[in-house]
C-alpha cells in the first residue's frame, strides 16, 4: 500500500472513529444482550434467499458487460465474465478502493483487449448504475403508497428534494455523455488546457479520463443496445432492493416490515456511506444504514445495528467466499492483481494508446 492510500485509510478511520463515538453517546442505553438476541432470532432462509438474489445481481452485471463487449467480442459468453466479476467484487470487499480496477483488468486480460477499453466500460457502467437507481427512486417518490407513508413523513420533503437532485445529476451526466460521444477529442483538449495550470499532470489525467469515457460510449452500439443496458441495469438494482427486503423481513418484526419502495432510502444511505469504507471491515455503509433505520424508520437501536451489519454482510461480503475459491482455483492473488491493475492504469495515463 502506497503512502497516498495509507493516508486516505487513516483519514477514513479517524472520521469513522468520530462517528462511532457520537453514535455511542447517542445510544448510551444500548443493550448488547438485546442485540445478540435479535441477531440469533433471524430467519436464515430469508438471509439465504437474499444472498442468492445478490449473486443473481452479479450475474446480471456480467450480462451487462457482455452487451458492452458485443462490438469487439461478439462471441463472448456470460459464463466467461462471471468469474472476473465475482473475483473483482471480492477484491473490492477485501481491499477497498485499492481493488476497484481488478474486474476491468481481469476482463481485459482474458478477452485480450486493451486495459483502457475496459476501464472505459467500467466508467460508463457507473452512469447506468446511477441512472437505474434514479429511475427506481423517481418511482418511489411519486407512488402515493411509497415514501409519503414512512414513519416520519417530515423526512419525505428531504427525500423528494434529494430525488430531484439525483434526477438533475443524471440529466447532466446524460448531456455530458452526449457531448463527449459527439466531440470527445475536442472536449478532452479543452479539459487539458483548462486545468493544466492547476497542476502539471492534472489536465492530462482529466483529458485521458474524458477520452476513456468516450471510448466506453462507443460500446453502446445503437438504440437496441441502449435499451437492453437500461433494462438490465434497472432489473439488477430492483433485485438488490429485493435482497434488502429479504434481510429486513428476516427479523419477523413490524418495525422492519419495510416495503421495497421505502428500502430505496436504505440503499441510498448505504451508497453514500460506502464513500467512507475501510478495507475488509467497511464501516461507512453499516453506520449510514444503522442511522437511517433508527432515525427514519424508528427501528430500536439494537435491532438497527444488527440489521445494518447483516445487510453489509449480505450485499458486500457474501461474495468473498466464492470469490476467494475462484481466485485460488485460478491461482490469482488479489493483492497482486490490485497492484498490477493500478500500475496498468498509471501506464495508460502516461502513455495513452493512439487514437
Amino acid at each position: 500500500m502506497d503512502k497516498k492510500r495509507i493516508l486516505a485509510s487513516a483519514v477514513v478511520f479517524v472520521i469513522l472513529a468520530i462517528l462511532v463515538y457520537l453514535q455511542y453517546r447517542h445510544w448510551r442505553t444500548f443493550d448488547w444482550g438485546t442485540f445478540w438476541g435479535q441477531t440469533h432470532r433471524i430467519n436464515r432462509w430469508h438471509v439465504l434467499h437474499a444472498v442468492a438474489l445478490i449473486y443473481i445481481a452479479y450475474v446480471m452485471r456480467a450480462i451487462r458487460w457482455k452487451i458492452f463487449l458485443k462490438p469487439v467480442r461478439p462471441k463472448t459468453q456470460v459464463a466467461e465474465l462471471v468469474s472476473p466479476t465475482l473475483i473483482g467484487f471480492t477484491g473490492l470487499a477485501l481491499l477497498g478502493r485499492a481493488g476497484e480496477f481488478i474486474r476491468p483488468y481481469l476482463i481485459a486480460r482474458r478477452m485480450d483487449l486493451p486495459f483502457s477499453s475496459q476501464l472505459a466500460v467500467w466508467a460508463v457502467e457507473r452512469i447506468f448504475d446511477i441512472g437505474a437507481f434514479a429511475v427506481l427512486t423517481v418511482l418511489a417518490i411519486f407512488l402515493p403508497s411509497a415514501l409519503p407513508s414512512i414513519p416520519h413523513p417530515e423526512y419525505y420533503v428531504r427525500f423528494r428534494e434529494a430525488g430531484f437532485l439525483l434526477i438533475g445529476l443524471v440529466a447532466v451526466m446524460a448531456v455530458m455523455a452526449a457531448v463527449i460521444g459527439r466531440k470527445g477529442e475536442a472536449v478532452a483538449r479543452w479539459t487539458e488546457q483548462r486545468f493544466s495550470h492547476l497542476s502539471s499532470n492534472l489536465g492530462h489525467k482529466l483529458a485521458q479520463k474524458v477520452r476513456e469515457f468516450g471510448t466506453g460510449l462507443n460500446t453502446i452500439h445503437g438504440p437496441l443496445s441502449l435499451l437492453w443496458l437500461t433494462l438490465v441495469s434497472v432489473g439488477m438494482w430492483y433485485i438488490i432492493a429485493l435482497a434488502y427486503k429479504e434481510v429486513t423481513h428476516s427479523y419477523g418484526v413490524d418495525a422492519l416490515e419495510i416495503p421495497v419502495s421505502q428500502l430505496l432510502i436504505l440503499m441510498g444511505s448505504s451508497m453514500v456511506g460506502s464513500m467512507l469504507q475501510l478495507p475488509a471491515v467497511g464501516g461507512g455503509t453499516q453506520m449510514a444504514t444503522i442511522a437511517t433505520l433508527s432515525s427514519v424508520f424508528d427501528v430500536p437501536p439494537e435491532m438497527a445495528a444488527s440489521c445494518g451489519i447483516l445487510l453489509w454482510l449480505v450485499t458486500f461480503a457474501a461474495v468473498v467466499p466464492i470469490g476467494l475459491l475462484l481466485s485460488h482455483h485460478e491461482r490469482l492473488s488479489l493483492r497482486k492483481l490490485s497492484a498490477e491493475s493500478h500500475q496498468a492504469e498509471e501506464a495508460e495515463m502516461q502513455n495513452p494508446p493512439a487514437a
